[in-house]
Order: structure tokens, then C-alpha cells, then sequence
């Protein structure tokens, strides 16, 4: 192992690296791991000892407050390869800032955003061959926090560990996706926990999506707490309905994610030309528009996922088909891409070259 000091984070490379044991565009996301992770721990009061290491496993004390408490957050990101092979990172300030919005939320340190943006560019810069070259594929960051102070007590803890681990991944969806109306189980409620990307918030979804996965939907369309009647958002997206030429999202309430894709979505659809209109959106009116024939589109909007369009939503009670064209969806997904690889202009400045 060889160790550096670049910009106060410490790196120590691996021996040797495991990419070519990888078919980087045959790979499902979350299987296979890069080299290395980012590691820096909060002790005292303060973030310290900011580091890149070969990934290895944890020493987790079986009385870490995160595993009884739940003090866990994270955030999803992808790297991409841009012009002359660049790893380029797209929005890393958002996704900082959106950590930081979960950690207070969650009674957790704020850490620092330079330190995110910086620590993020040089771990993608170390595992630049891991990013696969296919269309739609990336390489899938997963930056974390968590309380890792070993006490048993309902209380804030006083350590934390913020890492970061890669995982090369293939589009999400490949195919058009059917979403369950969900109507027993919900997913937020103003004033919980719905707009924070806590741990928690997905370990509740879990159960719920197996169930709709087994009547034969992709995901759950997850629905307000009180009437099972506003349409929040899907399990790993934000969602988007175009009804005669317009484009509607669930505003952010304070039950719903505010996705880095969601506002990206936003921006482009309004320079293109549409009208986007956040408002609060209800089950019917849905319906209303598919008899009507003046529903469009519907896509589901996320890191991951990147544009998922829909087919189908229902549950046992009823049944809407989408429309089989689907061109914005097409243009959103294809401009989007295209922007992430530098192959078109980026007039809004989201990319961020890891140099």
C-alpha cells in the first residue's frame, strides 16, 4: 500500500485493484464494489482524520446507537465519464446540501460541504476505471452517515462515521414500470421524517414493495397518510404527470424527497418550453385525465433510475394505461445522458469535472 496527503485527506491505495474481474456493462447496481471508500469520523465535536482506503469491512460496536436508534442518512450520486475520459460528478453541491438537510433533521453533525465535494472528486478520480462506458450505466455513489457511538439511550449520539462506498451500475430500468396505488401502508406524513433521506424512511417501504411486486408491479405509488388520495411520490423516484401539454409534480410538502433529478427535471422541461406546475395532486384527477384522453405521459424521476416511464398504475380496484409514446420522457432521458457524459452543452452548470 502506497500513502499520500492530497488536499488534508490522507489516501492509501489498494495493492491491487479487482476491476477486471467485472463485466462493467453487464452489472447490476449494489453487487459489486469499487477498491476503495472514504472514511472520516466525528469524534469530540469535530470531523477528522478525512481518508481513502481499500474498502474493507467495518468494527461496528453491537451497541452503536445507529443499529437500535436509527442516526443513518445517505445519498445517491453517479459518476460519469466526460470528454478526453474525465470522471465527471453531476450536482455533488446539491447532494451535499440535501445531506445536510437529512442530518439536522435526524439530530445528526452537519458536515462540511466543501470537504463532500472535495472528498467525492478524489475517490471517483482513484476508481476512474471502475465507471462503465455503456449508455445509461455509471458509476453509483453512495455517500452515508451514521451514529456509531456505542450506548444504549434515547439520546443524540456524540460519534459518527461519514463514508463513501461505489458501486458500478447498468441502467436501472431498462423496460417501462407499473406502479401500485398503495392504500393500506404509507410511506410520510408532514412533520415525520418523509423529507430527509433517512435510512429508516426505506427499511418502512420494504414490505410494502414486496407485496406490490408479487401482484406484479415494479413499484409503489405512495399516497397521502390521511385520505389515500394525494400522490406523494414512488419508492425510489419522484413522479411526473403531463396532462394536455403541461407538466404536474407533487409540490414538496414536507413528506416528500426533494429529488437533485426532480429539480434538474424541472429546469429542462422549462427551457424546452413547457410549463411545469408543483401542486398538490390527487388520485382522481388522474383517472379524470385518463378517461378523459388528455394524459399524456407519467415518468418516475431519480439518481438511480435516472427517467423510468410509466405504463401502468392500479391496484385491485382499478387499472390506468398510460399512452405508448412517450417522446419527452425519450428527450428528458436522452438529454440528461448526454449532459452527464459532456456530449451536450451544460448551460446550467451542473457538472462538476473530478480533477
Amino acid at each position: 500500500m502506497t500513502e499520500t496527503m492530497t488536499s488534508e485527506i490522507k489516501i492509501t491505495k489498494a495493492t491491487q485493484s479487482t476491476v477486471n474481474e467485472v463485466d462493467l456493462n453487464n452489472i447490476t447496481m449494489g453487487k459489486k464494489f469499487t477498491d476503495h471508500m472514504f472514511v472520516c469520523d466525528y469524534e469530540n465535536g469535530e470531523w477528522q482524520n478525512p481518508r481513502i482506503e481499500p474498502l474493507a469491512f467495518i468494527p461496528t460496536h453491537p451497541a452503536a446507537m445507529a443499529l437500535h436508534y436509527g442516526q443513518a442518512i445517505f445519498e445517491g450520486m453517479k459518476a460519469t465519464l466526460g470528454k478526453n475520459g474525465m470522471p465527471v460528478l453531476f450536482r455533488p453541491d446539491e447532494n451535499a446540501k440535501r445531506m445536510n438537510f437529512s442530518a439536522e433533521r435526524m439530530g445528526m453533525p452537519y458536515f462540511p460541504e466543501d470537504l463532500f465535494v472535495d472528498a467525492l472528486k478524489q475517490f471517483v478520480q482513484i476508481e476512474k476505471n471502475w465507471i462503465p462506458t455503456k449508455e445509461g450505466s455509471a458509476l453509483y455513489l453512495r455517500p452515508f452517515m451514521y451514529a456509531d457511538e456505542a450506548f444504549i439511550g434515547m439520546r443524540a449520539a456524540t460519534s459518527y462515521k461519514f463514508m463513501v462506498i461505489a458501486s458500478p451500475a447498468g441502467p436501472f430500468f431498462s423496460k417501462k414500470i407499473k406502479l401500485f396505488a398503495e392504500n393500506k401502508y404509507v410511506r410520510a406524513v408532514n412533520g415525520g421524517t418523509g423529507e430527509a433521506k433517512a435510512a429508516g424512511n426505506y427499511a418502512g417501504a420494504i414490505r410494502p414493495t414486496e407485496l406490490a411486486k408479487a401482484k406484479g408491479y415494479d413499484q409503489v405509488l405512495w399516497l397521502d397518510a390521511q385520505e389515500f388520495e394525494y400522490i406523494q411520490e414512488v419508492g425510489t423516484m419522484n413522479i411526473f404527470f403531463k396532462i394536455d401539454g403541461k407538466f404536474i409534480t407533487p409540490n414538496l410538502s414536507g413528506s416528500i424527497l426533494a429529488g437533485i433529478t426532480r429539480m434538474s427535471v424541472i429546469d429542462l422541461l422549462r427551457d424546452k418550453g413547457f410549463e411545469v406546475i408543483e401542486r398538490p395532486i390527487k388520485l382522481s384527477e388522474i383517472k379524470e385525465a385518463s378517461a378523459k384522453g388528455t394524459l399524456e405521459e407519467a415518468f418516475g424521476v431519480g439518481t438511480a433510475v435516472g427517467i423510468a416511464v410509466i405504463e401502468e398504475i392500479g391496484n385491485d380496484d382499478f387499472r390506468i394505461d398510460l399512452p405508448t409514446e412517450t417522446p419527452v420522457s425519450k428527450m428528458l432521458n436522452d438529454t440528461l445522458n448526454a449532459i452527464k457524459t459532456q456530449k451536450e452543452e451544460d448551460k446550467f452548470g451542473w457538472i462538476i469535472e473530478a480533477k
